[in-house]
């Protein structure tokens, strides 16, 4: 909820919604200055409502809340984005909704968190212009990075060495070598890309076509995020169906 008693504006994306008695709804944005904010937009499930389309999860939107006792109101939004690339196409959809998953769970109500809000849209743009492999994966690292646990991948993270690292352990943070070996291997592809997503080779690791390599770092950013979070994430099991 923001603070003050008047009406105040945001930008934010939609995480979820869910349905509040026969009419309203619920929506949970992750917000450009006041971080996660649950509010209510007021019969928006009914046929004629005049801003129910622009409140669908993956929607960018400019917005004007009232604060209430439990839960901010929506009294307008506007449409910044509405990602057609992204609802249009299964497999980037499912990457956008992985995507909104980790924010909502990183994401902290009230707390206003511009970097994170920052990284989604900017993933979320991405994503409508190119479907990358290692889009949901590059996003999630980045992600990790902003949290502060950013993994070692320079020099085994148990002993120092920088030859012939050849593992990766959630666990311990980061890269392995062969001597101090645990959690799973690691090839030398799979390294180097991670090195770009990390070093500031975005743009070059996004443009990698499917590879072995592009599979290994998916299954470790799915890792990493989980450990940290502690918990699944729901909508990775829909993108293994996809």
């Amino acid at each position: 909820m923001a603070a003050g008693t008047g009406l105040y504006r945001d930008h934010g994306v939609v995480l979820r919604t869910y349905k509040l008695g026969e009419a309203d709804r619920i929506v949970v944005f992750a917000t450009q200055n006041h971080g996660k904010v649950r509010a209510v937009a007021k019969g928006v499930r009914k046929t004629r409502s005049k801003f129910g389309a622009r409140l669908e999860p993956l929607s960018h939107v400019a917005l004007q809340l009232y604060p209430g006792r439990d839960l901010d109101i929506v009294t307008q939004a506007e449409t910044v984005d509405h990602f057609r690339a992204i609802r249009e196409d299964f497999d980037r959809y499912s990457r956008g909704v992985a995507m909104l998953e980790a924010i909502d769970q990183l994401c902290l109500e009230g707390e206003s968190n511009p970097r994170f809000y920052q990284m989604l849209v900017g993933a979320l743009r991405a994503l409508a212009e190119r479907d990358s492999p290692l889009m949901v994966s590059a996003f999630y690292f980045k992600l990790l990075a902003q949290e502060g646990v950013q993994p070692e991948l320079d020099v085994c993270v148990a002993c120092g060495d920088a030859v012939d690292l050849v593992a990766f352990d959630v666990h311990e943070g980061g890269a392995l070598c062969r001597s101090c070996r645990s959690g799973v291997s690691l090839s030398s592809p799979a390294l180097q890309l991670l090195r770009l997503v990390l070093g500031g080779g975005l743009v070059e690791a996004l443009a990698v076509p499917p590879s072995p390599a592009t599979d290994e770092i998916d299954a470790l950013a799915t890792m990493a995020m989980e450990h940290h979070l502690e918990r699944r994430l729901k909508s990775l099991r829909t993108l293994d169906r996809a």
